[in-house]
Formats: structure tokens, sequence, C-alpha cells
């Protein structure tokens, strides 16, 4: 089995084209399907369902796409692993993270990085934490930075960044507001909510702490930005409850601290994977973030450097 008809079947699964993959490979797309044909008939078994406007995996091929991105990304590991003892730092850095993170400035913390090491490729996914989790044990994401929920024990190696309380957010007119007080789990019992889907960490969060107060809630209104959010509170359809630093993008909206939720708080963390796969560029991002470089996002305790760079 060749590295390039694991490339070529990886870049068919992702792009579901024959056409657009041999573009993407800058491949004729008879040498592609030839690469694919000497791939099934070593493994025999057929890997793709192929139709007139599309290709889908079979069962075999999910089970060797998993497989084959963990290979390629070992790969890739290695290539980085030897430039960088040659002084130089080349590849790809493939990051992740949810919206408005806490803890670090992603856009600051990459322009810092591509000024120190501009052969390397930064590649940004932006995606819930649950998403995110999956990516980087499957090795298709260097490192990311998500919410941790304390239901997360089976997420990668992760380093908390910073944690925020929990705060109800309202329109200035809804009766919660007019209350001025510090809220708990019971006082928001039949409110509307507005929230994120399931896979965002903070909606992770929110759930497992009314779940385990033993209060039940209705998201009625789900979005996948934080600006969403905001409107439909603002336009009083509802209530939210999001991580304090939110309460910043829109400060004509009441915020209210809740308790009683225990020790429930948003937890933002950098998820690695484990200390001997963790690339050169992933090494170096998290050392930068370490530097409290003031566009990066705010300095991080002494000693964290080590634990995070392993």
């Amino acid at each position: 089995m060749e590295l390039r008809h694991l490339r070529h079947f990886v870049a068919v699964a992702e792009d579901q084209h024959f056409t657009r993959a041999a573009e993407r490979l800058m491949v004729s797309q008879s040498g592609l399907s030839a690469s694919i044909r000497a791939l099934e008939r070593e493994l025999r078994a057929p890997l793709f369902v192929r139709t007139t406007r599309r290709v889908t995996l079979t069962e075999a091929g999910r089970a060797l796409l998993a497989e084959a991105e963990r290979i390629l990304a070992q790969v890739r590991s290695a290539h980085e692993a030897v430039a960088a003892v040659q002084g130089v730092l080349r590849g790809t850095l493939a990051l992740g993270t949810e919206q408005c993170i806490a803890g670090v400035h992603v856009a600051g913390l990459l322009a810092a990085f591509r000024g120190r090491h501009p052969d390397v490729e930064i590649r940004l996914r932006q995606a819930g934490s649950g998403a995110l989790a999956e990516e980087v044990a499957a090795g298709r994401l260097d490192l990311a930075f998500a919410y941790r929920t304390q239901a997360d024990t089976d997420q990668p190696r992760s380093v908390s960044l910073t944690s925020e309380p929990m705060t109800v957010l309202c329109h200035p007119s809804h009766r919660l507001a007019s209350a001025g007080a510090v809220l708990g789990p019971d006082d928001l019992a039949g409110e509307v909510f507005v929230d994120f889907h399931p896979d965002w960490g903070p909606r992770r969060t929110t759930d497992t702490a009314f779940a385990a107060a033993g209060v039940r809630r209705t998201v009625a209104l789900e979005v996948n930005d934080v600006h969403s959010l905001l409107d439909l509170v603002d336009e009083n359809l509802g209530v939210a409850v999001v991580p304090r630093h939110f309460r910043h993008k829109r400060p004509t909206l009441a915020a209210l601290p809740l308790e009683g939720v225990g020790d429930t708080r948003y937890e933002t963390v950098a998820l690695l994977p484990p200390e001997g796969a963790t690339s050169p560029a992933a090494r170096a991002l998290v050392t930068l973030l370490e530097t409290g470089d003031p566009a990066c996002g705010p300095g991080k305790s002494p000693g964290r450097a080590e634990r995070l760079t392993g």
C-alpha cells in the first residue's frame, strides 16, 4: 500500500467527487481512478459507491478513512519533526476552535505565529467542541480550543486555559431583569431558552448543569452563531445561559449571575493529541500562547507551557 494511494483515497472521500479531487491533487482523473482501483484490489473490497453525481463511502471505505487519516497525519508529523531538528519549521498547522472562545485571541495568536513561522501553512476550522475533540483524536487537527464539560471523560489530552461562571442574559424589560437578583436554575423553570446546537460547548455545559439540578428546560430557538443568539435575546424572544464574557458583546442586555449549579463553570481548554504525537507546529503555537504576547491573549500562569507542550 502506497502513501499516494491513501492520499488519493482521502481526497476523494472528502470531495465526494473524482473530478474535484483530481483537480485539487493536480493529477489526471484517469490516474486518480487507477490509484483507487489499485487500493481496492489490494484490500479486496470496494471503497466507494459511484453514481453519476457523487461518490459515497462503503462500509469498508468508512473503516479505512479513519485509519488513512491517522497514518497520513503521522507521516506529516514525521516530516515536520525532521525539519524542526534542522532548525526550520515547515508543514501545516491544523487548528480548530469554537466561536468567541475565552482565554485566547485566536486571530492575534495566528498572526503572531505566521510572523515567526512564515513557512508553515495555517488551516483553521470552526466547529462545536464535540466535533473538535473527535478531529483532534483522529489526527485531523493538531490542536483545538474548545469547552470541556464535567461529562467529557473521553476527550483527548486537555489543558485548562480559563474558566467563567454561568450568566443569564435577558431583555431589560424581562421579569428576571427587574428582579435584579442572583438566579438559580429553579428561577428559570418554564422560560423559553435561546441556545446553541447540542455539539457546542456552552450548550453541553448548560444542559449538564440543569440536568444535575433536576430542572427541565426547553430550547425553543437554536442557533449556530453568537450574534444570532444575542439578537434573539435582544428581541425578548427568550433568555440565554452563556459564559460571562458574552455579556460584553451586547451591553444593553441584562446580565444576571447564575448560582445553584454546584461547581459547574464554562472551562476553556486546549485539546491536544498524546504528547508523542503533538506536531512541532502545535508545540510552537502553544509556546507562543504561553509567552503572554498581548496580541495572543492574556498570559498564563508560570509552568503551564511545559504541561502544554509536553
